[in-house]
């Protein structure tokens, strides 16, 4: 007789990025920075594009795609690390992320990367 395995998995452990507090502020600091750096930038060559009629090309119209993808895909990930990582140091509490809200976040990802193609 096979044996199938009938265990299912049904939340994440999310354990964070380090476990030093300076280490933290650090990390969440340097994520900060480079989530507003990419957002603005991004916001900022579709701005230019929408508002310069010289730039009504199609390769600029491809461009500021791109950016508002790039401005997509970075506001799925990047907040959520950076939730995690404050509530993980402001509460002893364990955070788990359930198998529900992962697959969503995975589709918008997915999605957003086959538009991205």
């Amino acid at each position: 007789m096979v044996s199938i395995n009938q265990s299912s998995v049904s939340e994440f452990l999310l354990l964070g990025l380090s476990k030093q507090p300076q280490q933290q502020q650090l990390l969440f600091l340097l994520f900060f920075i480079m989530y507003l750096a990419i957002v603005l930038g991004n916001l900022l060559i579709i701005l230019a594009i929408s508002t310069d009629t010289r730039l009504h090309t199609p390769m600029y119209f491809f461009l500021s795609n791109l950016s508002f993808v790039d401005v997509c895909f970075s506001s799925t990930t990047v907040p959520k690390v950076q939730i995690t990582s404050k509530i993980l140091r402001t509460s002893s509490v364990e955070h788990y992320l359930s198998t529900r809200s992962w697959r969503a976040s995975l589709i918008v990802i997915w999605s957003l990367v086959i538009r991205h193609l």
